[in-house]
């Protein structure tokens, strides 16, 4: 089993009502990384800078992250920097520095171009199709985009779909890809597209998953405070990808391994706002994560 993510390394400044922090570790394909677990064997591609810190690589590489496909280039990493409203449900955009990551070309390293299973977190839909190219038919696609790339580059994500086997995308994306007001016209017309299963993302009301054959609502874990909820789809993505990494499943498997999927990356993802950064996942605990599992099933079965 190895899940091969692509996406981004990067550093968050975070403006919360209470607290501001200035250049936490972040990015994609970090947060992914971390939510998956050492036991998925995760491989990752991407490229930092010159002033990505060796303790946060050494951070990585200790929880069995495997990086020989992150480069590092002259120049700054990729930064971000956002304030969130009071409610956390909204945020805004104060700056977005791509740094190194303007030039950023996948490299899939030779060794790892059979990966089983690959998550193509939300960049580019051009640079996502040559990773595509780059890796031999993967058991399971999943991959990630933004509204951005829905309204500038249509075509190209469009080009990219047919390949892919699974699409997590918020609500919001999921309409304005489809042109369809309610969700389950949305994820039926996204699916004509070329992805055989949806993922519908609702922030702290949960997730959807439209499946071949079934449809599930899952709820959001109640948490008593939330801290910073960066980073918690992509967490959620390395939770619902690991579950399904450990159950072999793949494209041609019946809904019941996505619907466990959807628990596992609920659960995974409700780490994340209880701390900045990745904090929250790197607290967790087997137990801690069987009782949220016995929660959330307890919200969802009388």
């Amino acid at each position: 089993m190895a899940i091969l993510v692509v996406g981004s390394m990067a550093y968050d400044t975070i403006e919360t009502p209470r607290e501001r922090r200035v250049r936490q570790l972040g990015g994609a394909a970090t947060y992914f990384a971390l939510a998956a677990g050492r036991e998925a064997g995760v491989r990752v591609v991407a490229v930092v800078g010159e002033d990505f810190l060796p303790a946060d690589l050494e951070l990585l590489a200790s929880h069995g992250v495997d990086l020989e496909g992150v480069e590092r280039a002259a120049g700054r990493s990729f930064h971000w920097s956002g304030r969130y409203r009071a409610d956390f449900n909204e945020r805004d955009t104060l700056a977005t520095e791509l740094g190194v990551f303007a030039g950023f070309r996948p490299r899939v390293p030779a060794g790892w171009t059979a990966s089983e299973y690959l998550f193509l977190a939300n960049i580019h839909p051009s640079l996502q199709a040559e990773v595509l190219a780059a890796v031999a038919r993967p058991r399971l696609v999943v991959l990630d985009t933004m509204n951005l790339w829905i309204e500038t580059r249509r075509a190209d994500l469009l080009a990219v779909l047919p390949r892919v086997d699974v699409l997590l995308v918020n609500d919001s994306e999921a309409r304005q890809l489809s042109g369809e007001l309610g969700l389950a016209a949305a994820a039926a017309a996204i699916k004509r597209l070329g992805p055989a299963r949806v993922v519908i993302k609702k922030g702290e009301h949960g997730a959807l998953l439209f499946g071949r054959t079934s449809v599930l609502a899952v709820p959001g874990l109640l948490l008593p405070a939330v801290v910073d909820p960066t980073g918690a789809g992509d967490s959620f993505a390395g939770g619902f990808l690991a579950s399904l990494a450990a159950a072999a499943a793949d494209r041609d498997s019946d809904d019941a391994p996505f619907r466990a999927a959807m628990l596992a990356g609920t659960v995974t993802a409700s780490f994340v706002p209880e701390d900045f950064s990745v904090g929250g996942l790197l607290r967790r605990t087997p137990g801690e994560v069987a009782i949220r599992l016995a929660r959330l099933t307890d919200m969802m079965v009388p």
